[in-house]
């Protein structure tokens, strides 16, 4: 060993602080616990969204069930033809003069002698205190199936009819006696009476199909009202902006993504898309209501112009959504597909544009999602609740007459004084989740299903 081994200052080792390469140092610990502290930052913020998320779908779920079932009593009505048919004779035309205030004390008489054939106790002695326990539309329902079948004039037939919303509220809890001091619309005894109309099965709580099928009603008939109308709305409404959005946003986003030159005209049209994105949808309102009605006069609160006005909002969202699938891939597939003798068009078309097809579809489900649960920009153009008893009968009246959509029938609901209204409500927005659910399922499927890896 010489003496260049050696250190040049013996005491040297013994002042060098050691460092291992074992146990980590102060430094090292210190990162390691910011790392950690993140680490719970993050799993405590997944926490609480799922934490948040839980209590939004079981408010809804608990407050809306109930807009799912309905109070309906059981009685057999006699038709008789003393007043649905003063003449006899059984014409039709003679039959429709009946309005319903002919029908309603058939109704109360009915459930009056239920009482009677029961012997139940009740201070209610007259057939006129039966009418706090009877929808008011039990008695269009009835003149409804007279119309339709005027041989049933003179017999005794079963009907199953509508309870009054408080009724309904009774018995889900919703009406408390102790809140009955101070309505005019049902006394206790009502309430005494229909604990003992129950057990009988005169009175029952079933499935309400017609919450699912049926038009909005008015504030007097809250135990009526169904969405069914408007989801027909708002079915109508997307087909428009599926048919219009889809083809406008896609080829304008291949033209300026692959054919447009960059130059200060197309960048101010980006930048407008992307502005257009931000802009508030009751603009959009604004803007389809002084067009499409007031300037171009289409009719009013028809799903045609829903569609145009929701077709507007959506078209930035499927173009920037559009773009950025196009320009997810890659750019060798351009240039191979060139280089093998294709035009520009075809590249775009033949390869780049099924490469990025799960993304434009994924942009377009998630648009189509978010203009099914606009409001602001179709109250503006008047769908609103209780414009549309019946059905559309085809696309065209579909189209053109009016209507309201979920949405905006959901928040003329939450408005309605009647708690029945604020049920039915709840009871909507269900519905409305399971058609946004089932749509970006359908957008993941797609998404899975053409996908290609290159």
């Amino acid at each position: 060993m010489t003496d260049a081994s050696l250190p040049a200052n013996p005491a040297a080792p013994e002042t060098r602080k050691s460092v291992s390469l074992v146990a980590p140092d102060a430094r090292t610990q210190k990162r390691k616990a910011a790392e950690a502290r993140f680490r719970m930052y993050g799993i405590a913020g997944i926490a609480t969204g799922i934490f948040f998320l839980v209590v939004l779908l079981s408010t809804i779920v608990a407050s809306g069930t109930g807009a799912f079932q309905q109070t309906f009593i059981n009685v057999s009505v006699y038709l008789d033809p003393a007043k649905l048919d003063k003449k006899g004779n059984r014409d039709p035309e003679d039959i429709k003069k009946v309005s319903t205030f002919g029908y309603t004390p058939l109704i109360q008489q009915a459930l009056f002698d239920v009482v009677e054939t029961n012997n139940l106790e009740t201070p209610l002695a007259k057939r006129g205190d039966m009418k706090a326990l009877i929808s008011a539309s039990a008695a269009a329902q009835l003149r409804d199936v007279v119309l339709e079948n005027p041989g049933l004039i003179g017999e005794t037939v079963d009907f199953r009819i509508l309870a009054s919303s408080r009724v309904d509220g009774y018995l889900k809890d919703r009406v408390k006696r102790e809140d009955v001091v101070r309505d005019k619309n049902i006394d206790a005894e009502h309430l005494d009476l229909i604990d003992l109309l129950v057990p009988l099965g005169i009175v029952e709580k079933t499935f309400n199909m017609d919450f699912v099928t049926g038009a909005d009603a008015s504030e007097s008939r809250p135990e009526a009202a169904g969405i069914g109308v408007a989801m027909a709305g708002s079915f109508f409404m997307m087909l428009v902006v599926l048919v219009l959005s889809l083809p406008i946003g896609v080829a304008a986003s291949i033209y300026l993504e692959e054919f447009a030159p960059k130059n200060r005209w197309t960048d101010l049209i980006e930048v407008n898309i992307a502005n257009l994105a931000a802009v508030p949808s009751i603009v959009f309102g604004i803007l389809g209501l002084a067009v499409f009605i007031q300037f171009m006069h289409l009719p009013q609160s028809a799903p045609l112009v829903g569609g145009l006005v929701l077709t507007l909002m959506t078209l930035p969202t499927i173009i920037i959504s559009t773009r950025a699938s196009l320009k997810a891939v890659p750019p060798s597939i351009r240039d191979a597909a060139l280089g093998v003798g294709a035009s520009k068009m075809q590249a775009v078309f033949h390869h780049v544009l099924p490469l990025a097809a799960p993304g434009i579809l994924t942009g377009t489900i998630i648009g189509l999602a978010q203009a099914l649960g606009e409001t602001a920009p179709l109250l503006l153009i008047g769908m609103v609740g209780f414009i549309a008893s019946n059905a559309p009968d085809g696309i065209a009246s579909g189209l053109l007459d009016p209507n309201s959509a979920m949405p905006a029938q959901i928040y003329e609901w939450a408005k309605r004084a009647d708690p029945a209204f604020y049920e039915r409500a709840w009871g909507g927005i269900i519905i409305l989740l399971v058609f946004l659910i089932t749509m970006n399922t359908i957008a993941v499927i797609l998404r899975r299903r053409f996908e290609r890896r290159w």
